[in-house]
């Protein structure tokens, strides 16, 4: 078990009222998942997302991350963690605009490791990475050299450059028009199949289509799950959710 979750809550205090973004989250991940977490908006995705990907922490409840509690660690701890076992795609690729690709992925490896990797085998890992998304050839341009596709594909790269226990995707096609979004997906699909533990957070049927379980969210509460989904399956669920 990678992830355990259990009856995890967050509240935040909007002009002094209460505001519960979740309302006791439990869930299970095994090494190796590929899970899409899947709901309307302000069902309490994002919210869950920063606890996992330990950018946050929960009001209340516990967050075990590879056997260890994460739930209420410093600020340090969690930074740590974050550099060392976990990597984040976004939707916006979040690149450098003026360095090139090469050296947007060694970036983590600079935070992570400050000096104890030597720059050829800190070269040679982000060139690996590269290699693994697709783009050894273009490891030189810059991202405005590159198509939006292009450029998550380094946004990936940069992310498992590392070798992360978990990596964490934040509608990650949002951005991309259809034919790149099926891409992005085949090549989450298949760092899946490699081993690496993966969980998405889309509102798109299609991306969540491409995991082998989908956890449905609505109010702050998990309200279903289905494995083996398809883009129609998890599309009539959003509907009956009134997405």
């Amino acid at each position: 078990m990678l992830i355990a979750a259990h009856d995890l809550t967050k509240t935040y205090a909007m002009e002094g009222a209460p505001v519960h973004a979740l309302r006791g989250v439990t869930l299970e991940i095994q090494r190796g998942e590929f899970v899409a977490v899947v709901g309307p908006s302000g069902s309490g995705k994002s919210t869950f997302m920063h606890i996992l990907g330990c950018l946050d922490r929960p009001t209340s409840g516990t967050y075990r991350l590879d056997g260890r509690d994460v739930s209420h660690l410093s600020d340090d701890e969690l930074s740590a963690i974050r550099n060392r076992q976990i990597g984040f795609v976004f939707q916006g690729f979040n690149l450098l605009a003026r360095t090139s690709a090469l050296e947007n992925v060694e970036l983590p490896l600079l935070y992570a490791h400050a000096g104890r990797i030597a720059p050829s085998e800190r070269r040679a890992r982000a060139m690996r990475a590269l290699a693994a998304v697709g783009l050894a050839d273009r490891a030189e341009h810059h991202p405005n050299q590159l198509s939006g596709g292009q450029q998550q594909r380094v946004a990936i790269a940069r992310a498992i450059v590392g070798e992360p226990k978990l990596l964490v995707a934040d509608e990650p096609t949002g951005n991309l028009d259809s034919q790149m979004s099926l891409e992005i997906m085949a090549l989450f699909q298949e760092l899946g199949r490699s081993g690496i533990t993966i969980v998405l957070v889309t509102h798109d049927p299609v991306a969540a289509s491409y995991s082998s379980r989908v956890v449905f969210l609505a109010d702050g509460r998990i309200v279903g799950e289905m494995a083996d989904p398809t883009a129609d399956t998890v599309l009539d669920r959003l509907k009956g959710m009134g997405e």
